[in-house]
This record gives C-alpha cells, sequence and structure tokens, in this order.
C-alpha cells in the first residue's frame, strides 16, 4: 500500500521548511512567489492534500459560507445557488443556504447565528429594508458579507442587477407598438429591484414625451399571489391595461392565471412581459417576452467576491459589481386592440 504523503516529504521535495509549507497551504502573504511555485509544484508531484479540519481550526474558518434567500424554491435562482456552489466547492467552502421568509427578524436571526461561528462570510438577498437596528447588526458583523441585488446600504460590497436598463427597454418596445396603458407589478420602492424597475419605466416614456398613468403602478410585492390579486382587479377597471409588465421573477405566474381567468388571449387581448428567464416563459403559448439577466454571473460574481473578502480582508471602498440585462422580445406582445390606440 503507497504511503500518504505528509508535509514534510513537500518539504523535503521542495528543500524548504515545514513552516514555509504551512505557510503556503494557508495562503500566507509573506511567501515570496519562487518559493511558493516550488512548494505547489511538490504539492502537485507527491498528491499532498492537505488536513482540511485542521487547516480550518489554524485560521479558525469553518470552510462554509452562508447564503440567506427570501425563498429557496423559486426556479429562478437555481443557476444563482449552482454556480456559486460550484465556485465555492472548488475553493474548498461548503454552501449553507437558508430560507428567511421575507421577514426582517428571521433575517436578523439567521444572520446572528451565521456569524456566531457558524460560517466564514455570508451572501444575502435581505427582503426588508436595511435600517436602524437591521443596519447597526450588519455593520457589527465579524464575516465578510456580499449583498445580492441590493444597492444599499452604499457601503457594502454588493453584486446587482440592472433592471432599471432592461424595464426601459422592455416598456419602449410596447409603447412603440402603440400601448400607452402599460401596467407595471413589482417589489417595494424601498428595494432596488422595484425602484429600478419603476425608473426605468418612467424613463421610457419620458424619452418619448408621455406621461404614464399612476394608477397602472403598483410597487408593492414581488410574489405571485400579489401579481394575481392586482392582475384581476386592473382587468377589472373601466380602461384596463393593454400590457402588463411583471417586475418580478416570481410573479409571472399569478399574472398568467389571471389573465386566464378572465379569458382573454395573449396577446391579441393583452401583451405581457415578464422577468427573469424561466421554464414558464419559455413554454407558454406564445412564449412570453422577458427582461432577463444571466443567475449565472450574478452567483459566479458574488462568490468570486466573497471568497476574495475572506482571503484578504475588507478593503477601503466596497466592491459593487452591477450585472447587464436584456430584453427578449417573444410573440407575447404586439400592438394593443385597435380601439384602445392613441396617436403618440
Amino acid at each position: 500500500m503507497a504511503k500518504t504523503p505528509t508535509i514534510r516529504d513537500v518539504a523535503l521535495l521542495a528543500n524548504v521548511s515545514i513552516g514555509t509549507v504551512s505557510r503556503v497551504v494557508n495562503d500566507a502573504a509573506d511567501v515570496k512567489p519562487q518559493i511558493r511555485k516550488a512548494v505547489e509544484s511538490a504539492i502537485e508531484k507527491l498528491g499532498y492534500v492537505p488536513n482540511a479540519a485542521a487547516k480550518s481550526m489554524r485560521m479558525g474558518r469553518t470552510r462554509t459560507v452562508g447564503c440567506i434567500l427570501r425563498e429557496i424554491n423559486i426556479a429562478q435562482l437555481g443557476g444563482f445557488v449552482s454556480t456559486a456552489h460550484n465556485m465555492l466547492n472548488e475553493a474548498g467552502y461548503a454552501l449553507l443556504i437558508a430560507n428567511s421568509e421575507g421577514r426582517r427578524q428571521r433575517e436578523m436571526e439567521l444572520l446572528r447565528n451565521f456569524s456566531s461561528g457558524q460560517v466564514d462570510g455570508v451572501l444575502m438577498g435581505p427582503y426588508t429594508p436595511i435600517e436602524g437596528e437591521f443596519e447597526d447588526l450588519l455593520r457589527g458583523l465579524p464575516i465578510p458579507f456580499v449583498m445580492i441585488d441590493r444597492d444599499q446600504p452604499s457601503w457594502c460590497n454588493a453584486v446587482y442587477t440592472d433592471h432599471e436598463g432592461g424595464l426601459a427597454q422592455a416598456t419602449g418596445h410596447l409603447l412603440d407598438l402603440g400601448h400607452r396603458q402599460i401596467a407595471l407589478l413589482t417589489g417595494p420602492t424601498r428595494l432596488h429591484p422595484g425602484a429600478a424597475r419603476v425608473r426605468g419605466y418612467e424613463r421610457a416614456y419620458r424619452e418619448r414625451g408621455l406621461e404614464p398613468d399612476p394608477e397602472l403602478v403598483v410597487a408593492e410585492s414581488f410574489l405571485r399571489d400579489q401579481g394575481y390579486r392586482v392582475t384581476s382587479s386592473m382587468l377589472g377597471m373601466s380602461q384596463p391595461p393593454t400590457a402588463i409588465i411583471a417586475g418580478g421573477i416570481d410573479m409571472l405566474s399569478g399574472v398568467l392565471k389571471a389573465i386566464r381567468t378572465r379569458g382573454l388571449r395573449i396577446p391579441q387581448d393583452i401583451s405581457v412581459v415578464g422577468s427573469g428567464q424561466s421554464d414558464l416563459a419559455d413554454l407558454h403559448q406564445p412564449p412570453i417576452a422577458v427582461v432577463g439577466w444571466d443567475q449565472n454571473e450574478v452567483g459566479a460574481t458574488a462568490a468570486a467576491l466573497l471568497l476574495d473578502l475572506i482571503t484578504h480582508g475588507k478593503r477601503e471602498e466596497p466592491r459593487r459589481v452591477i450585472i447587464p440585462t436584456t430584453f427578449n422580445a417573444q410573440a407575447s406582445c404586439m400592438p394593443p386592440p385597435a380601439r384602445d390606440m392613441t396617436p403618440a
């Protein structure tokens, strides 16, 4: 049976001390490049595998990263979670996912638990405003964290999506088709996705010298049930919208259900735009136009940023990365019925 290589074997082959090998294994910054290269070459040649548990104890690390999401069963988040997991796993970290249910106290409780030695860093997309006690908790965290799709507080490291640009494209497309009564359903404007989508929507109208109907903008929730309720209510108006934008990755099913319940056809009676690529949007007949972004890129960027913070510590200036969006026009959008068209 072949002998398992030890740290002493690596030191002998690289012609360095055991302490030097230990510093290389533990990513110490004071190792000269040529020595690091010699040690890494010896490790590779011998097939030496450091004792992860011992390494974690020496460095005071758990080799685990926490991830706090509102709902872990939202299908569109699969790409984010999978990519972040794979990147962290390659770096020797496990990913621990927690469901906050969108509740402020639950979010704070999870952060306290994670920061008490359970994890080395946190990825989080809070559903409640970060202010007061919540912000104080974040400022005092002993571990690094990265905000997901949140641009506030401004002092946090964050990866967020350009929802404003995507919504401006989608709304502009509908306006150019002749729609004027365009409904936007999205989350609260105290959160980045909701605020950015409303800005993009208003920008598209403004760029064409038009004014949106404020009654057609409902920025209260990202939930599918809210999408159903608000869509049902709007379709009962004397002048209902001729197009609806579901401004949340979990809202489209609620919007489509309300339209079907009313017996309306897409796009002959009403045009629809969703947010985030999904099987529902792709497989619906006709396929639903969407404002999309790469969830894999979000996951990879957030994981890389957090790993850098864990390894090298906090930087003086926060790092903030914006992920671009695209508008994918599909057959779910067409000019409104002739009776609803008005001149630009």
